[in-house]
């Protein structure tokens, strides 16, 4: 039986839209968008890094989950080194 193939960005994008008819990217858009509507005037500090631990921390827990607490499947996962996603875990305190 063959390897399921890796989905490219395009496929995934198509996943993500067949769902919710919002892709991923549009999604992160709407809600920084309804963020600065919040702010009501107010300026925001450090967005980068709000928003990518916004966005990481479920990430991590998803890929994680989806690996059943395997590390190094959860890595291959992401796309990303072992050692790096042990980092990331003890940054977020996941277990």
């Amino acid at each position: 039986m063959a390897k399921p193939q890796p989905r490219t960005g395009a496929t995934t994008e198509r996943a993500s839209r067949a769902r919710s008819g919002e892709t991923l990217e549009q999604c992160v858009t709407r809600s920084l968008q309804q963020y600065f509507e919040d702010l009501d005037g107010a300026r925001p500090h450090a967005l980068f890094e709000m928003v990518t631990h916004a966005v990481e921390r479920p990430l991590l827990q998803f890929a994680m989950a989806r690996a059943a607490g395997n590390q190094s499947a959860a890595a291959e996962l992401l796309g990303i080194n072992r050692n790096t996603l042990r980092k990331k875990l003890a940054q977020h305190k996941i277990t």
